[in-house]
């Protein structure tokens, strides 16, 4: 299993966000995804969100806060091996420096109310609408065969999707 990060910097009411269109064989390819990434060893979590935040936007992030423990389950297809992420996702807004060239794709603010209507995976609405609803702490499973969402469980209780 892979440990990862993703967060959302708010300001002025938007997310701040990468257009992932310019890595090859990128599984989040044409995706918008907030900034992030996989750990690395003897590192906390926190500390890789806000490593991560830096070298994909060159800005310093004060406050990420925890907001939920993310599952991900992955298969190509149905005859694919099974690949696991255990993903902590962050948000906050105390930010300090200048947004830089992104290697991974186009960083953008993108207002709150417009980003539903983004290629975004199936699961990321899911925790996005959570996030918008204020909910503290909560854990999230989304299992997904190709770019379909197959089963999603908030708290282990199944949603529908």
């Amino acid at each position: 299993m892979v440990n990862t990060t993703l967060g959302y910097i708010e300001h002025d009411g938007k997310y701040l966000m990468i257009h992932r269109i310019k890595k090859k064989n990128d599984i989040n390819k044409d995706k918008w995804i907030g900034i992030g990434g996989k750990m690395e060893p003897g590192e906390t979590v926190l500390d890789c969100m806000k490593r991560e935040c830096k070298e994909e936007t060159g800005l310093d992030w004060h406050d990420p806060t925890l907001r939920a423990i993310i599952t991900f389950n992955f298969q190509k297809d149905e005859t694919d091996s099974l690949f696991s992420e255990l993903m902590f996702l962050y948000t906050g807004k105390d930010f300090s420096g200048e947004l830089i060239e992104c290697d991974e794709g186009e960083l953008v603010w993108i207002e709150k109310d417009k980003i539903k209507n983004l290629p975004l995976w199936t699961g990321d609405l899911i925790f996005l609408d959570l996030m918008q609803q204020d909910i503290p702490l909560f854990y999230l499973r989304l299992d997904y065969v190709g770019d379909r969402l197959v089963l999603a469980e908030l708290d282990g209780k199944k949603l529908e999707i």
